[in-house]
């Protein structure tokens, strides 16, 4: 089975620690795995986004054509990759940056506002954490569960400060909270 994801937004949005984190909660868990970072040369504010596959088999190129679940955090990539991904894919946006009405059968959307609640928590830097909660539990991947990304989280070699990581932690819980609340909800 292969996973294949791509993360966009802007610079400074934790675009690429996102996919990193995913890569390596997928490599710790036995998986073949690919992250490809791609940002524009001035990085804060500018372009960046990310693709990580995660897959039982040998991967052959880290540059995939089509999406199976796409994560962003602008209008702008929104634009830029929808067309990337596939039927019965899942799309998952910062609905508290921007909106979107989804004019396709095809594909599941999930608005979250991600920045917003992130920034109810302390700061709207752990935004992508609290995305990558709701994703991991959307979509129910074994590489994605909480405990998993967690410890990966408090292993990395980037040793967040301890007030980051906390808030990070907080951060990831919520987004499995609101994914959780809407599962027993049946929203």
């Amino acid at each position: 089975m292969e996973n294949r994801f791509l993360i966009g937004g802007s610079g400074g949005q934790g675009i690429l620690f996102m996919g990193k984190l995913m890569a390596s909660a997928a490599m710790v868990s036995g998986k073949n795995v690919t992250w490809f970072p791609s940002y524009g040369a001035e990085i804060r504010c500018g372009t960046a986004n990310c693709t990580v596959i995660a897959s039982d088999e040998p991967i052959g190129s880290p540059v995939i054509k089509h999406i199976d679940v796409l994560i962003v955090f602008n209008s702008m990539s929104l634009k830029k990759f929808i067309h990337r991904l596939r039927a019965n894919g899942l799309l998952f946006y910062d609905s508290s940056l921007f909106t979107y009405e989804n004019g396709s059968a095809e594909i599941k959307t999930v608005g979250i506002p991600a920045t917003t609640l992130a920034s109810e928590l302390g700061s709207k830097k752990s935004a992508n954490m609290l995305m990558l909660g709701a994703v991991a539990s959307m979509t129910d991947m074994l590489f994605l569960k909480k405990n998993l990304l967690l410890s990966v989280m408090e292993n990395d070699s980037m040793k967040l400060q301890s007030e980051t990581l906390s808030l990070n932690k907080l951060a990831i819980d919520r987004g499995f909270e609101i994914i959780e609340n809407q599962k027993r909800t049946g929203l």
